[in-house]
């Protein structure tokens, strides 16, 4: 589903934990998204405890419970590992208060070797300024390895195959759909015959790989339900006729 363009949105951030956006105001509907931390969601309409509107990331449309949103601040810094510590600013040494996934999207001023958010310090080692885009995909598609699935997912804790993909795109300055479906409009098409690349990206239905080099591709995988490196199989239902599409970004 996509955003509708009839009312005029109330803009909020996600807050400091990942919030899934649902398909229908109930804690037990189906995921279709997760918002980050710092990410902003446009609120169209408040009912019973929760916001329906759309992600402004990507415009994918859904639910999610109001209490998880916070007022809108002007991002300084994104995540870059797949979790981010916060700790106390007076003991960097002291125990995390709380982590944060990667790409969450944190405001606040660097002094030293952390950056002062208002919950406390991140150290910026694992932090990258926000206007600062990665050039390689898979790498960052790697640093999630071993994450399980979830459907709806976008963090270490629980991703889909989009997600996936969504993620380490965007880490490197790429604006990506949700869905994987509606990922196959990126870059170009590669012709059957030729060579596949490290970050070239593959489809099947609707399972999507990034590959690592020429042979294998880093999804998630549908034997294990986890993020592997592996030779990339399609998710095909029985009868299904569709072939393999590949497809080839400049990053």
């Amino acid at each position: 589903m996509f955003a509708p363009h009839y009312a005029q949105p109330l803009i909020r951030d996600c807050g400091l934990l990942p919030t899934p956006v649902r398909s229908e105001p109930s804690d037990t509907a189906d995921a279709v998204s997760e918002l980050l931390p710092g990410e902003k969601f446009a609120v169209l309409d408040l009912t019973a405890g929760w916001a329906w509107g759309y992600s402004l990331l990507d415009h994918r449309v859904g639910y999610v419970e109001a209490i998880e949103l916070a007022d809108p601040l002007v991002p300084t810094h994104i995540v870059v590992e797949p979790t981010a510590p916060i700790q106390t600013c007076g003991d960097p040494l002291s125990p995390p208060l709380a982590t944060l996934p990667m790409g969450s999207r944190l405001h606040g001023e660097v002094h030293g070797a952390m950056l002062h958010i208002e919950a406390g310090c991140v150290p910026t080692s694992y932090l990258r300024p926000i206007d600062e885009h990665e050039d390689d995909p898979a790498a960052v598609a790697q640093r999630l390895l071993g994450a399980p699935y979830r459907q709806g997912g976008r963090t270490v804790h629980g991703i889909d195959c989009s997600g996936l993909v969504q993620l380490a795109l965007q880490l490197c300055g790429v604006d990506v759909p949700r869905d994987a479906s509606l990922q196959r409009v990126l870059g170009e098409a590669i012709a059957d015959d030729a060579p596949l690349h490290r970050g070239d990206l593959l489809f099947c239905e609707e399972h999507v790989g990034l590959m690592v080099d020429d042979q294998m591709a880093i999804q998630v995988s549908l034997e294990s339900k986890k993020v592997a490196v592996e030779p990339f199989r399609c998710a095909k239902p029985e009868g299904s006729i569709e072939g393999l599409e590949r497809r080839r970004l400049s990053v």
